[in-house]
């Protein structure tokens, strides 16, 4: 009895660790026959009986045996034998039939307990979180969350009135892991885990850390959505997919902000939702020529100005847009349009918002206690801890659910330059060495290397994209090779030079040629991603446009020429949303973009030349079937600085099938410029980015020009060029 005043005491008080050794049916002896006793914890009864279930027999009144709503009733039947319902009449007056929570035996095999454990359960996000299932015939939710440090874990929610003490979980002993079936919960209910830590009384509330679905913030709460209901139309991309090597193939990514693509002003500005995103955008996109859509993080997030940065919800996508099912058929509407969809994923750190992950469990469970290795400087977030491998399978299972669940393309990763460094962001003093004395983050390059190596295992044909801004030797090469193992990486330096070249006055650019041509000297060494980014069209950097020297005019026919520089330059293409068009203004995430500037001709030719670019791209297999190869490119002459001029050769897999491309990045119009081509014959203009119908000056070759039988450039034919001001031409032989 003493045993059983301590268990009552504890439960009483949210302090009981495993509910189940008290509460739901145990085997008792009554006058030496099997007998069972059930004890129901209900804080909001008047009174409770037990219903044998089938309707056999008559409810059986249940005893207080505590005054805090503890009830108990002993039936002459072996524990086998007992299957019964709740009656509770409630405070209210309300009466309720109720299946019992603490009469479902542990759901947990023992194999996924050991997988968890080992960290390679790769669907835990099958096995965690809120799932919806049918058992013993009675439909309802498994909860089940890791919380290894706490004393009690209970699941809370509009269902239960949010009590702690109505529905605590069962312990799953040393995997940290809790687990509770609750019968008749239905989808859409909102609910989060109540957390009584060991080493401090008060509990706290927190979201799941596996939910599927979120409230709209500033609601912080999660929602248990069933993700089976969706019927995809999207089997040929999927099975093309698997069976292709993207690396091999064009691949032009459009990156967009979801919230300030457009928005609806006379609408109090909203947001479009995923539906409206999908026959609006979906075939913009379309129509411009791009292969894929990028989104910018699309997971839960609580802070609009991180644009999607500081994630709290790993298995959700934003409720900002609309619901879980409306984002699968966003995506299955792009498949079946023929665009795929890479999605940025943050695996770097996340936010201490109070009801995410930061001190979970009244630890800090997913991220270091020590903050020269838990706290991130620069964005004030907190860094996960790979060493446990826990949490890499938490990261491991995001990654995996949004390739399996919602059939995305690729995932683009946020900020691996602060995974691989300890002294990311930090002063001499501020950072811990790793066990070598080193500065590299071990355990986040074995992370990494993980990822790389069981999505592509998984899903061939899925990219792998690194946001990495440093000189880490093999991030895009394979992971037995000794690299990190991603399919392309961004080309940071080249961003960064170009931008700084294109935003000289042209009449310095001749002592800055280097800036145009560096990129050559490494452009080979990983599979670049040449971006142009959020990034560089915030804080202050200007919009692309606006970068742009000169006037007007010229602004137009600058960018014009430095996007026909990107496309003609080996490696992979990213242009942000806005820059198609030329927005004046710096990208604002409250804000949708300027698209009344398409009432105005020089943006409607932008906009037409962007077009005609990727058609061209996407046409001409030199231009990205050999990208990361010097087999792919030949210099014809890098070296006439003094008129800022470049030409090059790009070459496909048959070296016969070869673009040329020629820029001239002044004002200037060059005349009768001569440039080395390998054969003779007629060479028709592809593309001229100073045609009229781009609102150019429309100078150029009229269409085509003969080659002459006069050697230049090591070559036994040359062309006589007419080089548009600011201009970029592409010309092939015919």
């Amino acid at each position: 009895m003493d045993d059983l005043a301590d268990h009552i005491e504890r439960l009483v008080k949210a302090e009981h660790w495993d509910p189940f050794a008290l509460l739901g049916p145990h085997p008792v002896s009554r006058n030496g026959a099997p007998a069972t006793v059930v004890r129901a914890f209900l804080p909001e009864a008047r009174s409770v009986s037990l219903l044998p279930e089938g309707g056999q027999g008559s409810p059986i009144p249940m005893e207080p045996v505590h005054e805090a709503g503890l009830y108990e009733a002993t039936v002459s039947a072996a524990i086998g034998q007992v299957r019964y319902k709740l009656r509770v009449a409630e405070r209210g007056g309300a009466v309720t039939d109720r299946h019992d929570p603490y009469s479902y035996p542990p759901l947990f095999t023992d194999f996924d307990l050991h997988l968890f454990a080992e960290g390679r359960h790769y669907r835990a996000y099958e096995m965690l979180g809120a799932q919806t299932l049918t058992i013993e015939g009675v439909a309802g939710v498994r909860f089940a969350v890791w919380a290894p440090n706490a004393l009690r874990v209970s699941v809370v929610g509009d269902f239960n009135g949010w009590d702690g003490r109505r529905h605590a979980m069962r312990n799953r002993g040393q995997t940290g892991l809790w687990e509770l079936f609750i019968p008749d919960v239905p989808e859409e209910t909102a609910y989060k885990y109540e957390i009584r830590p060991r080493e401090q009384g008060a509990s706290f509330l927190k979201a799941d850390p596996y939910a599927f679905a979120a409230e709209l913030r500033p609601k912080t709460a999660s929602i248990v959505r069933s993700l089976s209901g969706y019927r995809w139309g999207d089997h040929d991309w999927m099975e093309a997919r698997a069976s292709g090597d993207p690396l091999r193939g064009p691949l032009s990514f459009y990156e967009v902000h979801l919230g300030s693509w457009m928005r609806v002003p006379e609408e109090g500005n909203r947001w479009l939702t995923y539906l409206e995103l999908a026959a609006k955008l979906i075939p913009y996109v379309k129509d411009l020529g791009y292969t894929h859509l990028e989104l910018m993080p699309i997971t839960e997030y609580p802070f609009d100005g991180s644009w999607g940065y500081q994630t709290t919800g790993y298995f959700a996508p934003t409720s900002r847009y609309g619901q879980p099912e409306e984002f699968m058929a966003f995506v299955d509407a792009c498949h079946r349009a023929g665009l795929g969809v890479i999605m940025d994923w943050v695996p770097a750190h996340f936010p201490d918002d109070p009801h995410g992950l930061a001190w979970f469990d009244g630890t800090q469970l997913y991220d270091h206690a020590d903050p020269r290795l838990g706290y991130h400087p620069e964005w004030h977030s907190r860094i996960f801890n790979f060493g446990r491998v826990e949490v890499r399978n938490f990261l491991l299972n995001s990654a995996l659910f949004w390739l399996d669940r919602y059939h995305i393309d690729g995932l683009r990763v946020d900020a691996v330059a602060s995974l691989l460094y300890l002294d990311y962001a930090r002063q001499p003093g501020e950072w811990i060495p790793n066990c070598y004395g080193g500065h590299e983050n071990l355990e986040a390059v074995e992370f990494l290397k993980e990822f790389n190596t069981v999505v592509h295992r998984e899903y061939p044909g899925v990219l792998t994209i690194a946001e990495e801004s440093t000189a880490w030797p093999g991030v895009s090469r394979p992971t037995y090779v000794g690299g990190l193992g991603f399919s392309l990486k961004w080309n940071m330096g080249w961003m960064h030079d170009i931008l700084e070249y294109f935003h000289l006055d042209p009449v310095h650019r001749k002592y800055h040629q280097d800036k145009l041509t560096f990129g050559l000297v490494y452009a080979f060494s990983e599979n670049f991603v040449l971006v142009l980014s959020h990034d560089e069209v915030v804080y202050g950097k200007q919009a692309l446009l606006a970068k742009m020297p000169g006037d007007d005019w010229q602004k137009f026919a600058n960018l014009r020429a430095l996007l026909g520089y990107m496309y003609g330059h080996p490696g992979k293409k990213v242009l942000f949303m806005g820059g198609e068009f030329g927005q004046w203004r710096e990208w604002n995430h409250d804000e949708s973009l300027s698209w009344h500037l398409l009432e105005y001709h020089p943006h409607q030719g932008l906009l037409r030349y962007v077009r005609a670019l990727n058609r061209l791209y996407r046409a001409e297999p030199s231009l990205w079937q050999v990208d990361f190869d010097w087999s792919g490119f030949r210099w014809l002459d890098f070296s006439d600085a003094e008129q800022s001029v470049v030409s090059f050769l790009r070459q496909a897999q048959d070296p016969a099938d070869s673009v040329l491309c020629v820029g001239n990045f002044t004002p200037v119009p060059r005349y009768g410029y001569r440039i080395g081509v390998p054969v003779s014959g007629r060479y028709r203009e592809l593309l001229n980015s100073d045609a009229s119908a781009y609102g150019g000056s429309n100078q150029g070759n009229g269409g085509e020009v003969l080659a002459e039988a006069i050697p230049c450039h090591g070559l036994p034919y040359s062309l006589s060029l007419t080089l548009p001001p600011l201009g970029i031409l592409f010309l092939k032989h015919s």
